[in-house]
């Protein structure tokens, strides 16, 4: 029987409902996995490994998931377990309820190891942010593992997590699943319950599951999907197969390429990648075209404006009173305020609170606010004029692959621009898929991007199922490149 860490979930599920191995076994190997590499890697901020090996030894691995290890992003609620959101203001808060995807799983099955790394609040598109130190990118250790999901994204290509639940505010889901290699989808809005998930910008957050391949993230999909009541944005659909008809190729789907997402900006190794998976699509019976979103220019701006407003307005509860950290300099209530707040966040988190604030004041609301209200509907509407000439969109994750730690987070308008191609996504609220399509020239993972309309997960599976295909046969000469995570032995400097 092959590693027990190199099994896929569905792999690890059969082999513990055949009795090959226990729940216990699989979870003591993660264990001894996660002590040998994360203090290299730095994935997990809470470890809970006495109470998952109790769980573990209870279990009769008799369902599709029971049994299977699992690690969520530390902005997923979790009864009785510590839940950071990576902050110094929440470094001690353990929440009374869970997290409607996280007891979803549970009642799957699945066994909690621990609480994944982040950027602070998920503000930030490199992992650097967290009050608990930088996560480094498994790949290669000096690099960024992208964010906010960075945590997440590390933990399941360094194998310390068979899978991992992250979020997904303006590409933290894709992003980090592009720089590290495997596979994350952004649902729908609506698509999975927020009941749970600390918020960010509540119109723009989801949750979904990053895994290794694109079969496993649809069996996860489904596990977590699904209307929730406790969410007055749950969309009233019940969850799906959603790997059904995966294997049935993508002869006569219509494929379309964004001109907009090809031009300035993109790195010439990315932009040949993300095209030459375009050509393997082709080949596999997919129909190619040329199609346009004009408003990408006004999507960044528009989410940094709607994101920040709505951050400004949902973290105004932390406020050292009811809960989280509280300063032990003030003499009156107006000073606990200011200096709560101004120890317990982070610069990166101070910074949005505060554009998001001026965006929302008197005087400025109609020029900035009101106005990226406006952007939003034209991108929304771009989105729809393109899906009525394909049926899904190819495009690029980000920019760039992964790059250097410490390179981009003093140039927080640098950072931002990392998530040109995927803040357009949460701004209509459609899903998207990442996952790797090839290599730069350094051996770091470029992703492909699938984008498509309301509700159209399982399509956008069945056709990833053939790009990872095509990817897998494509990357085969290259193996060279895929040791270089086990063999990257040395530590990193910032």
């Amino acid at each position: 029987m092959q590693d027990i860490i190199s099994m896929t979930v569905i792999e690890l599920s059969a082999a513990m409902k055949k009795g090959e191995i226990s729940p216990k076994e699989v979870l003591e190997a993660y264990l001894a996995r996660i002590e040998a590499e994360d203090r290299k890697i730095n994935a997990y901020i809470t470890l809970d490994a006495e109470n998952a090996l109790k769980r573990a030894e209870k279990i009769r691995p008799d369902g599709v998931l029971r049994g299977v290890p699992m690690a969520v992003k530390d902005n997923i609620c979790t009864r009785g377990i510590r839940t950071t959101c990576a902050s110094k203001m929440l470094k001690d808060f353990i929440p009374p309820y869970s997290a409607c995807a996280y007891e979803r799983l549970l009642d799957a099955g699945c066994v909690l190891m621990g609480k994944l790394n982040m950027d602070e609040f998920a503000m930030g598109s490199t992992s650097e942010t967290s009050y608990f130190g930088p996560v480094r990118n498994p790949v290669e250790l000096s690099c960024v593992p992208g964010g906010s999901s960075g945590g997440s994204a590390a933990a399941v290509k360094a194998g310390e997590a068979p899978f991992a639940l992250g979020s997904d505010t303006g590409g933290s889901i894709r992003q980090p699943a592009a720089f590290c290699g495997v596979v994350g989808l952004k649902p729908t809005y609506g698509r999975v319950s927020r009941y749970g998930l600390v918020a960010f910008a509540s119109s723009l957050d989801q949750i979904g599951p990053i895994t290794r391949n694109v079969a496993d993230n649809a069996l996860i999909l489904k596990a977590i999907a699904g209307h929730d009541s406790r969410d007055a944005t749950s969309a009233p659909r019940a969850a799906e197969d959603f790997a059904s008809g995966m294997e049935d190729g993508i002869r006569g789907i219509k494929v379309g390429l964004p001109r907009e997402f090809f031009g300035r900006g993109i790195n010439e190794e990315v932009k040949k990648g993300v095209l030459k998976a375009a050509e393997g699509l082709e080949k596999l019976g997919a129909e190619v075209l040329w199609v346009s979103l004009p408003s990408l220019d006004y999507a960044l701006p528009a989410y940094y404006v709607l994101s920040s407003a709505e951050a400004s307005s949902n973290l105004a509860r932390f406020d050292g009173v009811r809960y989280g950290y509280r300063s032990n300099k003030y003499e009156d209530l107006t000073q606990l305020y200011l200096n709560s707040r101004s120890e317990g966040f982070g610069a990166e988190v101070k910074r949005r609170i505060m554009l998001g604030t001026f965006a929302l004041s008197s005087g400025y609301y109609d020029a900035y606010y009101k106005k990226a209200l406006k952007a939003r509907a034209l991108v929304w509407e771009n989105f729809e004029q393109a899906f009525r000439q394909c049926d899904v969109l190819l495009t690029p994750v980000a920019p760039t692959t992964a790059y250097k730690l410490g390179e981009k987070i003093n140039n927080p308008l640098e950072m931002y621009m990392g998530d040109m191609f995927t803040v357009p996504v949460n701004i209509a609220g459609v899903p998207a898929l990442s996952l790797p399509c090839g290599m730069d020239s350094n051996g770091l993972p470029i992703a492909a991007q699938l984008i498509g309309p309301h509700f159209s997960e399982a399509l956008l599976y069945r056709t990833g199922r053939a790009l990872e295909a095509w990817a897998d046969d494509e990357l085969r000469p290259s193996e060279p490149h895929k040791d270089k995570m086990q063999s990257n032995k040395k530590e990193a400097q910032i």
